[in-house]
């Protein structure tokens, strides 16, 4: 079985909230792709729950691609502690740190139950299991923490 980055990585160790670059890759054709570790709550300490993290995953789906270019996916770890986000390019952790921040800050402030997309059986595969009031509150208590640009250090953007 290949390694995966994510597996060897000390969850013991990281400080989340933060967004750490896990890999860039460079295809056969020339493309270069960006995986990032988008944690925003410390592992094994805390997760955030199936509805919260949906309606978050819905919304940052729409709200980055506004905010960083080259968006291909923001998927969240089945752990429930954050996202992978991938990207077009190179993309720096302090820009998508930036973007994730403002992101958060439009779910805490200013969304509303009418601005989650996906939200119908037809658009979604578990339409029922979404929250909003969770989804604000932890974005809230995310921000208040502060997002860091490095996994280990607290380097707060």
């Amino acid at each position: 079985m290949a390694e995966v980055e994510s597996f060897a990585l000390d969850h013991t160790a990281v400080k989340a909230p933060y967004v750490r670059l896990i890999a860039v890759e460079h295809g056969p054709a020339g493309g270069t792709i960006s995986n990032f570790d988008v944690r925003l709550v410390q592992p094994n300490h805390d997760s955030i729950e199936t509805g919260g993290l949906h309606t978050i995953e819905h919304l940052l789906a729409g709200l980055l691609r506004t905010r960083l270019e080259g968006v291909i996916d923001c998927s969240p770890f089945g752990c429930r502690t954050g996202f992978h986000l991938i990207s077009w390019g190179e993309p720096s952790v302090e820009d998508v740190t930036r973007a994730v921040k403002g992101a958060l800050e439009e779910i805490a402030e200013s969304v509303t139950w009418e601005d989650v997309p996906g939200t119908t059986a037809i658009s979604c595969g578990n339409y029922k299991d979404h929250s909003l009031h969770s989804a604000k509150e932890w974005s809230r208590q995310i921000l208040a923490e502060g997002l860091s640009t490095d996994a280990f250090v607290r380097r707060e953007i």
